[in-house]
């Protein structure tokens, strides 16, 4: 691996109303020509259709496309180039990662349910463990009435 190869992760927003078909096409699209471009694909993902948080070029939602990927950084202007000349994309950002993406666990709900568990017991086990005092120096709750009582009349 070349020293001046760095990571990068572009997320791009396609419209919602194109075919399933149509976005695969884009995706492969992309990515034949990061290849071309001498770019690296390390990780290429549809992350769904999703809400925008505003209104983009009349859409109200987009079809959400995570690319990850390595190259000397020349590849990221022609790659940006052909998705501002699309007109199914409507938004595009390219950022510049520390090192590659770390790979995503396998989430067991069972998994984080047991442990989560264990945790609960331990924190009651702890609370239970120490010695009750009462931190209050006043005097008895009845006796602090009647304080109340005279110091009102």
């Amino acid at each position: 691996m070349n020293d001046q190869q760095s990571y990068y992760e572009t997320m791009y927003i396609l419209r919602p109303d194109i075919a399933e078909d149509e976005v695969t096409n884009h995706i492969e699209k992309y990515n034949k020509l990061l290849e071309e471009f001498d770019g690296t694909i390390l990780d290429s993902q549809m992350r769904g259709k999703r809400r925008l948080a505003y209104q983009i070029a009349k859409h109200r939602e987009g079809i959400y496309v995570q690319l990850s990927h390595q190259g000397n950084g020349q590849h990221i202007f022609k790659i940006e180039k052909a998705m501002r000349l699309s007109d199914d994309v409507i938004r595009y950002m390219t950022v510049k990662q520390e090192g590659p993406l770390p790979a995503p666990r396998p989430s067991n709900k069972s998994t984080s349910q047991a442990e989560n568990k264990d945790n609960t017991d331990v924190k009651v086990e702890s609370k239970e463990n120490q010695p009750v005092a009462s931190a209050d120096p006043s005097p008895s709750g009845k006796d602090a009435t009647e304080t109340k009582e005279k110091a009102e009349s």
